[in-house]
């Protein structure tokens, strides 16, 4: 069977992928870090309004909506360049962090994340039994007890 292909297609569907639709907005940029003992996740919403703001966890998935409203359309508009309606983005995070202890905060158009490292993936002291006869037991810290078994 021929099949015609059309060579623009795929270049519209990328294109409204990374700009999105008047349906379906460009996903919202994020930055993520590590500071100490959790996880910073910052998204970039300006103009939105923080009651239109949601953000849910199933599981180890973060989900954060938000919504700018569709123009007035008794609005005369000179320009509008602005991308309207709902914003969507997932987050896939590992077991290592306390997703029952996320934090969230809005402010100047910023929607910020705190997530904490859950004590069972942070840096911790191991003892290790020397065998000698000695009652002192020397720690070894785990980080670098990996430097030394993968040196």
């Amino acid at each position: 069977m021929l099949m015609r292909t059309d060579p623009f297609r795929e270049l519209d569907r990328f294109a409204q992928q990374v700009l999105g639709t008047a349906a379906r907005p460009a996903v919202m940029p994020m930055d993520a870090w590590r500071e100490d003992d959790e996880f910073i996740v910052e998204f970039d919403l300006p103009g939105i309004q923080d009651d239109s703001l949601d953000l849910d966890i199933e599981r180890n998935v973060v989900t954060v909506r938000a919504e700018r409203p569709t123009v007035d359309p008794n609005r005369d508009m000179l320009a509008a360049e602005r991308p309207r309606g709902v914003f969507s983005r997932q987050l896939v995070l590992g077991d290592n962090l306390e997703t029952d202890k996320i934090e969230a905060s809005y402010r100047e158009g910023v929607l910020r994340l705190r997530i904490p490292v859950a004590e069972r993936a942070k840096p911790r002291k191991i003892t290790i039994d020397r065998g000698d006869g000695h009652n002192g037991h020397k720690a070894l810290d785990e980080k670098a007890a990996h430097e030394v078994i993968n040196a």
